[in-house]
């Protein structure tokens, strides 16, 4: 894996210097065919390989590998304000290991991720203002997309059915407001996947997400601010297990952009109140009250490769005491984390339930197409008798302490065809901590873990 990882990185070098030149550019599928003006069509398809050597897991083994497709097309109707729209996805994988972790994060064949009427407006009756209202089965982005998120990493993209309603004044504020089933991806069980079975998803009508959120662009310091409230409302329906969860997630996020020569930041935290289940196979319901908080301090130099520095910390609650009748444990909803804690897929050791890190990134453009970054991030239990959720470990003792290790991540992206052909590269490695190497049901004689991929993505 090593040598792999070395001639990826030497290949991605090599290339910067040459990624200046003059772009080639190729037309898109829709110019190509000579598609009517009203019409929108793309395809999207992006294959990955991703390895892994050692095991952090419950039950793993390590040597796990896979090869990951997903394909998306996606067509839109327009006639004046309104959109008629839709998207077919297909996300399989092949060259899995017995031990490879096969969920719906990774599967989800033959599947119509979007259907839905939209209308859009400027002006409105003269008001200055914007509006958008789209329903039916579709995808969201919320903000830091730390809570609602349209999967980017993921082979699988998270779905939801219900309707969307946005207002805008330009440069000034923004108001949205959503009220939506979730989408549960089908097949559920493990079996199923590896056979390649199919089955249509399928709404939770006995679960539904609504919430609110508010965006003002001109505060001091020329920053950005945003509200939300958000509330999920779950039951267990058609044979589809749940945590029942019921959760009221307030809160709000103040930032500043990167921009050359200048410090930007960003905070942002969350209270969330409720009940629910620690876990879908059943139990009690508890009392459920979490918080999540997100630091982030940056600057861009004025520099050859333009490097920004970036320094973070994130703190999501835990479960003090799993015999107290209560849930603290943060919940992270709809939201992504590869962004911030390192790759998800087979990897995704880290989730924004019951963590503590600090940690800073290295970001660089060697040039016009060609970007990457350095990450390191040490990461602790917020509750040492809470679960490593990303490992399914858990202490209920706390004599396994409560350091997980540290995580040091390089990824490479070259742009070889702007918005055709994208090339990527990348490496995590975690040295394990006490609760790591301790923790009852942890993999033993297994070393530090190392995660390598790299990944094709093609654009019509």
């Amino acid at each position: 894996m090593r040598v792999i990882v070395l001639l990826s990185g030497l290949f991605l070098s090599a290339v910067a210097f040459a990624a200046d030149g003059e772009s080639v550019s190729f037309p898109s599928l829709h110019e190509a065919t000579g598609m009517p003006s009203w019409m929108v069509f793309s395809i999207n398809h992006r294959t990955r390989y991703e390895a892994m050597d050692n095991a952090f897991r419950k039950g793993g083994h390590g040597n796990d590998q896979v090869l990951a497709f997903r394909t998306l097309v996606f067509a839109e109707a327009r006639y004046g304000g309104f959109r008629l729209g839709g998207e077919f996805e297909d996300s399989r994988i092949a060259l899995d290991s017995p031990g490879t972790p096969v969920n719906t994060t990774l599967v989800n064949q033959a599947e119509l991720l979007q259907a839905y009427l939209a209308w859009e407006k400027e002006d409105i009756f003269g008001s200055g203002m914007n509006v958008y209202i789209k329903g039916g089965r579709q995808t969201m982005n919320f903000g830091s997309r730390r809570l609602i998120a349209r999967n980017r990493y993921r082979n699988t993209i998270n779905g939801f059915n219900g309707i969307d309603f946005r207002l805008q004044r330009p440069g000034g504020w923004r108001w949205r407001s959503f009220f939506v089933f979730p989408v549960a991806r089908l097949p559920g069980d493990k079996a199923a996947l590896r056979k390649g079975q199919t089955e249509f998803d399928r709404e939770h009508w006995g679960t539904f997400f609504t919430g609110t959120f508010v965006g003002v662009e001109r505060l001091p310091l020329q920053s950005q601010g945003e509200l939300y409230a958000y509330y999920l409302h779950e039951e267990d329906s058609d044979g589809i297990p749940t945590r029942n969860r019921k959760l009221w997630t307030p809160g709000f996020r103040w930032f500043r952009k990167p921009q050359t020569g200048r410090l930007d930041f960003e905070f942002e935290a969350a209270l969330q109140v409720g009940n629910s289940r620690l876990t879908s196979a059943g139990g009690s319901r508890l009392d459920h009250f979490a918080y999540f908080g997100h630091v982030g301090v940056g600057y861009t130099f004025a520099m050859r490769w333009r490097p920004r520095l970036l320094l973070q910390y994130d703190y999501a609650s835990g479960d003090k005491n799993p015999d107290d009748g209560r849930n603290g444990r943060f919940d992270t909803l709809y939201g992504a984390r590869r962004f911030e804690f390192g790759p998800t897929s087979i990897w995704g050791a880290f989730a924004r339930a019951n963590l503590n890190t600090p940690g800073f990134r290295v970001q660089l453009k060697p040039a016009r197409r060609v970007s990457g970054f350095f990450a390191y991030r040490a990461f602790w239990l917020a509750e040492k008798r809470d679960a490593w959720t990303g490992a399914k470990l858990q202490d209920s003792g706390g004599r396994s302490g409560d350091f997980l290790g540290h995580q040091i991540e390089v990824r490479a992206r070259w742009r070889a065809i702007p918005d055709r052909l994208f090339l990527e590269a990348g490496w995590a490695r975690l040295f394990k901590g006490e609760f790591a190497r301790q923790a009852p049901g942890a993999p033993r004689n297994q070393g530090d873990v190392n995660y390598f991929y790299t990944q094709t993505t093609l654009s019509f």
